[in-house]
Parts: C-alpha cells; structure tokens; sequence
C-alpha cells in the first residue's frame, strides 16, 4: 500500500513493544511498514520507555552498504541522529527530515543543512495536495 500511494518501497518503524497496542502494530504492518521492536523499560512512573535510536542508526547504515535504498527519509526532531543524517548527507542519500515542528526538531538536526519537512506544514499539504515546503518555506 506504501509504494502505490507514496513510491515508497520500504519504511521502518523503530518502536518499544507495547501489548496493549497490538492491533495498531498489525495494522502498520498491514498498511506494508516495516515494524522494529525494541523491548521496553517502565520509569517506575507509569511511563514506558523503548530505546530505538542505536538500532535506527545501524539498520539505516547497514542498508546503505548493502545497497538497499535509494534516498532515506527520516522522521524524527531528535538530535540523536545528527550523525546519521551527516553520514548520509555525506553520501548523496539524505532525502529529508520529517520533524513534528520547529520546536521540536533538535538545532542539531537544523545544523545539518538537510530538506526539513515539519508535520504541521504537512496538514496543510494534505489538504491543498501541493509539494511539501522545507524548513526555509521553499518547496
């Protein structure tokens, strides 16, 4: 379904597992993302905690020597992955960042000089069906 609506052949979800939300991981899996799971922590607070980053990293380094994408979007404002996205950018691979919004996308990741997309900006795009604008406001 994600590569007749969105040409995109492949998409991972790094993500804790959660019981509770086992119909929701079907469904992603169903609409053709690819689900990672990394196992969960509680913060003794009621809040659970799944540490994806290091395994984003490698998978998405991992693919690139393999040859197995073309250009790599990243949907994250994390400044985690401010070394990921220089490595790809680096290496002609970095499509773009897909960041929640200004505020919650890292300086780090701004730094970097890579397409930023943010997901408010997106709303609006899907309604009017034009080309996302960058984090400069050009498309």
């Amino acid at each position: 379904m994600l590569e007749e609506r969105c040409s995109v052949r492949k998409a991972y979800i790094f993500i804790g597992f959660i019981e509770k939300y086992k119909k929701l991981y079907f469904e992603l899996e169903r609409l053709g993302y690819i689900l990672v799971f990394k196992e969960t922590i509680g913060d003794g607070k009621g809040s659970v905690k799944g540490n994806c980053e290091s395994e984003l990293v490698l998978t998405a380094v991992s693919n690139f020597y393999e040859k197995k994408f073309d250009k790599a979007v990243l949907i994250s404002g994390d400044g985690d992955f401010r070394c990921l996205v220089d490595f790809l950018m680096k290496r002609g691979k970095m499509e773009r960042i897909i960041a929640p919004n200004p505020k919650k996308c890292s300086i780090l990741l701004k730094r970097t000089g890579s397409r930023i997309t943010f997901l408010n900006d997106l709303k609006n795009i899907v309604s009017k069906k034009e080309k996302a604008p960058d984090a400069d406001g050009t498309a």
